[in-house]
């Protein structure tokens, strides 16, 4: 049960989810520089989940054609949650087009689950608790569409709790138990490092796209005298 908290409580809750959103929005944009293909937009935030929340879309192209969606929320409660080994949770979405054959494999799912978890294997301090669903989803025509060539879809649902670098405690990946509300967490965004997980997300998104990943650690440097109109731009 959520405890009480004073006005007090309330501002520095406030501005410890003010510094996570300011880490949230620097990996994104981070991203919108690295990822020419990557389109980002802000999107409203869910208001029932938890106490503070902030979210973002991408949009993936290649060529002509939009290719793979995806949208990242960011939850904090300063009071945690049941299920959560930490005070903050990522919700993510993914879906994107694939062809027949890709479709038609049987590990279609083990192996987009792997995108997201060998990501935030690769990018991330730590993580815990992850949890999530594979869906694989064939669009086919009838009637006045019956011509319409079969459209194939993949989609990830997915939610994890940031963590500090250090020992699993229980819940975190690579340990089966579970976590009580803000157990193994850090009220730090710097600790968590937010904007890794971000990095992660899209990661995931780009594999689901079919584009290849970004070697660990590159950093986007834009030259002097780039003009406005040439880099990624972010809709709002």
């Amino acid at each position: 049960m959520p405890r009480d908290t004073s006005p007090q409580d309330g501002d520095e809750a406030a501005a410890t989810f003010g510094a996570a959103v300011a880490a949230f929005e620097a990996g994104r944009d981070e991203q919108g520089n690295l990822r020419a293909e990557f389109t980002f937009e802000d999107v409203p935030s869910p208001k029932r989940l938890a106490p503070f929340a902030a979210a973002t879309a991408a949009t993936v192209r290649r060529g002509d054609a939009d290719v793979a969606w995806g949208r990242l929320v960011l939850l904090y409660d300063p009071s945690g949650q049941d299920g959560w080994p930490g005070l903050y949770r990522l919700i993510s979405y993914v879906r994107a087009e694939v062809d027949a054959e890709i479709a038609a494999d049987p590990m279609l799912c083990q192996v987009g689950w792997d995108w997201l978890t060998e990501a935030l294997d690769a990018r991330t301090p730590g993580y815990g608790a992850p949890s999530g669903t594979v869906t694989r989803v064939t669009t086919e025509g009838f009637g006045g569409k019956e011509d319409e060539p079969a459209v194939h879809g993949f989609e990830l649902r997915a939610s994890w709790s940031p963590l500090p670098a250090g020992p699993a405690p229980a819940g975190v990946a690579g340990n089966p138990g579970t976590a009580g509300p803000g157990a193994g967490g850090d009220t730090d965004p710097a600790a968590l490092d937010i904007a890794a997980h971000v990095t992660a997300w899209c990661d995931s998104l780009a594999a689901a796209a079919g584009l290849p990943p970004l070697a660990a650690g590159a950093h986007a440097f834009p030259g002097p005298g780039t003009a406005p109109e040439q880099r990624p731009r972010r809709r709002r």
